[in-house]
């Protein structure tokens, strides 16, 4: 892969060049703000002061990974048409948000919400419910940025055929993301997350263009397909499609309750610049993931007879090769794989800032220090996020069997806080010893399934959980003496 485009010193450049950008967005953002009072709320929501934009552009760089480019598009080549469902599940999770987001909004602004553990607890009025919902949050929050991690490195290190090392790639840009995290809290995360997500969409705009004026369009993709590999243009079989909507199931309401998602709904100025942010996004699936949906499809005529290890590196490939037919199409395809590698550090920085308040706020004032003022809660976040980044590199370095089957469980812990969120928010008599049986109840059953590898009838394990965690959380609050005072704050909050 000597022959790449981004191979040599260019790839290097390239890195240096990104990741000093976002160092300087973190350092102006650090020094155009220094003179606010560094609160929890300033620190981890910019003060709940987000623009339409910066919000639509968080939103969505935290959203769409750089793995839905470097992903997806390998995913579509392997599997055809059958993955069109990840169109849609980009769209169900918009729908998610809506289910919940505008109400649970309401209530952040009047109670100042700074992490989703505060409105589990305002809500419940139970330690237990919010102790239990932020390990799961804090589970899940450590199972993404490992994710993230372990992209950062084999993204760098494909799209600069190796030039660049996978732990080189990882050790640079995690210290980078961790140094204006740091220096400017959400601001710093919210603006660089706006220079990836717009670099992102040109690139992925540009990757789609290119590909078809040199490696042909849909057409002919979709012709030279149905001569080779006529199965990828097949429907699903019953089995197959039980499996799709579970999962799309999984996906809209997991997605939609990560806590660095509903930290971006605390953040936002006003409940209009929160839904006309959320109404942008329900575009972006078309051409973010529908069109690396299209980039994979035409891969198979472009790069035919890929092995599943090879077929991983298509994008690289595919990006590598447009880019050495003129300057434009390299230029392109430098955003591009600036975009790719910024996409993945706009979700790790967004997951290490949520990570990093709710050990501060639900964990250490709560349960260990409860008279530490914000200043001290804000380093003591900050301190213990760097340590979880620590642990997660080197477990992220040569990651064990043991520890990557512990690090498997995702959606399917998560989702099993949803009950307190969808019907806490609108189902007073919901009580909290039903939530917290529930959500416990719904832990054990995905965990148990998931290590023993039952999907009866082909649905998610982590749905079994949740229809349990439901049932329980529905008949036990009939059972239990409902509490009036345990709800009257929500009555007076959304009236």
């Amino acid at each position: 892969m000597n022959d790449l485009a981004f191979s040599g010193a260019s790839g290097i450049i390239i890195m240096l060049f990104y990741g000093f950008l976002m160092l300087l967005i973190g350092f102006i953002t650090y020094w155009k703000n220094k003179g606010l009072h560094q609160s929890n709320k300033e620190f981890y929501l910019g003060g709940g002061n987000l623009s339409v934009f910066v919000l639509f552009f968080t939103f969505f760089a935290t959203q769409y990974s750089g793995n839905t480019i470097v992903g997806y598009a390998p995913t579509a080549y392997r599997m055809g048409f059958f993955w069109m469902q990840s169109i849609t599940f980009f769209i169900l999770i918009v729908i998610g948000y809506l289910i919940f987001a505008p109400r649970l909004y309401v209530l952040s602004k009047r109670y100042q919400f700074i992490t989703p553990s505060d409105y589990i607890q305002k809500r419940f009025q139970s330690k237990g419910v919010t102790l239990l919902a932020s390990i799961l949050m804090l589970y899940g929050l450590c199972n993404f940025m490992l994710e993230q991690i372990i992209a950062i490195g084999h993204g760098v290190s494909g799209l600069t055929g190796g030039t660049i090392p996978y732990q080189a790639a990882v050790l640079f840009f995690v210290s980078v993301m961790v140094i204006y995290g740091w220096l400017g809290g959400m601001r710093s995360v919210a603006y660089t997350d706006t220079m990836q997500g717009i670099a992102l969409l040109v690139g992925v705009v540009i990757l789609l263009i290119g590909s078809m004026v040199y490696f042909g369009g849909l057409p002919s993709a979709v012709e030279y397909t149905a001569t080779v590999s006529p199965e990828k243009l097949g429907v699903p079989d019953s089995t197959g499609l039980v499996s799709w909507f579970s999962m799309l199931f999984l996906v809209m309401i997991g997605a939609a309750i990560y806590p660095h998602a509903i930290q971006r709904i605390f953040a936002a100025k006003s409940e209009k610049s929160l839904k006309k942010s959320l109404s942008w996004m329900a575009w972006m699936p078309f051409v973010t993931s529908g069109f690396v949906f299209i980039i994979g499809i035409i891969g198979i005529q472009a790069f035919p007879g890929l092995s599943e290890g090879e077929s991983e590196q298509l994008v690289g490939m595919m990006a590598n090769h447009i880019a050495m037919q003129n300057s434009f199409f390299y230029w392109a395809m430098v955003i591009l794989f600036g975009g790719i590698v910024a996409a993945i550090i706009s979700t790790a920085d967004s997951v290490l800032l949520t990570l990093s308040s709710i050990i501060s706020k639900d964990i250490y004032a709560t349960h260990i220090n409860k008279h530490a003022n914000e200043q001290k809660q804000i380093l003591v976040g900050k301190i213990t996020g760097v340590v979880f980044v620590v642990i997660l590199m080197l477990i992220a370095w040569y990651p064990p069997a043991t520890l990557y089957r512990i690090f498997i469980l995702k959606f399917e812990l998560l989702i099993q806080i949803a009950p307190a969120f969808i019907l806490g928010l609108y189902w007073k008599r919901l009580h909290r010893h039903a939530v917290f049986i529930g959500m416990l109840a719904g832990t054990i059953i995905a965990s148990i399934m998931v290590f023993s590898g039952l999907q009866p009838l082909g649905v998610a394990s982590g749905l079994w959980g949740l229809a349990v965690n439901f049932v329980l959380c529905i008949v036990l609050s009939y059972v239990m003496k409902d509490s009036k005072t345990e709800v009257e704050w929500l009555r007076k909050g959304i009236s």
